[in-house]
């Protein structure tokens, strides 16, 4: 069984994100997975709306988010990465579908964020468990 993959990205910080874009794809072929759909988005904190048209595709076994939210001058990382995570969470279940989270942060410089691109291989392996215990 190919596992379908959609991925949906967050734009900002591209520098970082194109690198956690690359290594999910390169996870997911690992795995046997494909990735069939990407969206992008400008932000973490826009990702409900395009992990919904994704979570909603028949085509698509799984949604993976990527992302990266780098602590500025105000608390604005936390509320972003709140929101967007609860959300996520939420059209999961509203979906029945998996939706994983590849996003890193809040709370962290970007050097750390540098650190952390692998999150992004974390979020496709568990889309990929989750789909292959769900249809067991």
């Amino acid at each position: 069984m190919s596992i379908k993959l959609g991925f949906v990205v967050s734009e900002f910080n591209r520098d970082l994100t194109i690198q956690m874009e690359t290594l999910g794809k390169e996870h997911a072929a690992f795995l046997g997975a494909s990735v069939e759909k990407i969206l992008y988005v400008p932000g973490v904190f826009d990702m409900p709306l395009a992990v919904k048209k994704l979570a909603e595709d028949t085509g698509i076994d799984a949604v993976v988010t990527i992302g990266c939210v780098i602590q500025g001058a105000t608390k604005h990382d936390e509320i972003v990465i709140q929101h967007a995570s609860r959300k996520i969470a939420d059209l999961a279940l509203e979906n029945n579908k998996p939706i994983t989270l590849g996003i890193s942060g809040p709370g962290m410089s970007r050097l750390d964020a540098h650190e952390r691109v692998d999150y992004a291989k974390r979020a496709v392996e568990a889309a990929v468990k989750m789909v292959r215990m769900l249809k067991d």
